[in-house]
């Protein structure tokens, strides 16, 4: 019988205190932690990605808690999931070959499913000149208008594409051009093999209104610490139709800084837009019957932590430090 890999997984929605938490269960586990965000492994996104500074990823004691996958390219350098799945996989045998426990915390649903689950990435082909006559008929005439193509050819996919993610959209729609398949069918195939991994993964939630509020102190928070100069000075080196510049927090404040509403408007629109994510994340991961998940008091974190330790340890066969 071949030994599969122990792995444990912290995810779930925005602000439900994921980063804190994993905190703890990685110092009572020996564990390392492996991001899965889709927006952290941009370098210079820091406060809008909610990114825990070198000095804050230390244990309850201070002891350094090892990350991985975070601030590894730069925003005008493309990044696909098939590359965050072959750096995510390759961390998680580094580090259980250290005698470590690879621990995966974070909220991107795509990220955390194509790390765990035996997904195959076959290359795609790929065509400039489509792609920039598929970009301007999105500038002439609307995101939803390619959107409502790709509902005629891949419905599959539209259902898991949002209407207003003009790259995702762009890309299934060159596939399919390029291919004549839709890319549902031909992106992720799956390997008649089981994963690699002996996952134990816990899903974070919390009462509604309370999640609600937290976002918007954080946004608040994110205002306060400079968010604003940070999206500038990003604006100054990017353009800001490159794909990492259109996530949450950075779209919303670069339409700000281009004069097309005051401040006052944008922060409303990332709070707004923020809660839409996360109700988008429970939706994801709720999908997912593996999951165990855990209602969060902000009151017990370190209770909770421990309890979500435990289990983890147990499903495992693990001793906590």
């Amino acid at each position: 019988m071949i030994s599969r890999i122990p792995l444990a997984a912290i995810v779930g929605p925005t602000a439900t205190g994921k980063s804190e938490i994993a905190l703890r269960v990685a110092s009572r586990l020996g564990a390392e932690i492996v991001s899965v965000d889709s927006a952290q492994v941009y370098r210079g996104m820091d406060i809008g990605t909610a990114k825990l500074p070198p000095e804050k990823r230390v244990a309850p004691d201070g002891t350094p808690i090892p990350h991985h996958l975070i601030d590894i390219v730069d925003p005008d350098q493309p990044f696909s999931v098939a590359q965050y799945q072959k750096l995510a996989r390759k961390a998680i045998e580094d580090i259980h070959r250290r005698g470590k426990l690879p621990l995966l915390v974070g909220g991107t649903g795509l990220y955390f499913q194509a790390v765990v689950d035996p997904y195959v990435f076959p290359p795609m082909p790929g065509d400039p000149r489509l792609r920039q006559h598929l970009e301007r008929e999105a500038e002439e005439k609307g995101n939803r208008y390619l959107y409502d193509k790709l509902k005629e050819v891949d419905p599959v996919s539209a259902q898991k594409i949002h209407p207003q993610d003009r790259k995702r959209i762009i890309r299934a729609l060159e596939v399919y051009y390029l291919t004549g398949q839709p890319i549902s069918r031909a992106l992720e195939l799956r390997r008649l093999m089981v994963s690699p991994y002996r996952l134990v993964a816990v899903a974070l939630t919390m009462p509604r209104n309370l999640l609600y509020r937290r976002i918007e102190e954080r946004v608040d928070k994110m205002i306060e610490e400079g968010l604003v100069e940070e999206v500038k000075r990003l604006m100054e080196r990017y353009d800001p139709r490159l794909p990492a510049m259109q996530a949450l927090g950075y779209k919303e404040i670069g339409a700000y800084l281009r004069g097309e509403m005051d401040l006052k408007a944008a922060i409303a629109r990332l709070k707004r837009n923020t809660k839409r994510f996360a109700k988008r994340q429970f939706t994801w991961f709720r999908r997912d019957p593996r999951l165990r998940w855990w209602e969060v008091d902000p009151e017990r974190i370190d209770e909770i932590s421990q309890e979500i330790a435990q289990y983890i340890a147990g499903q495992l066969g693990l001793r906590i430090e």
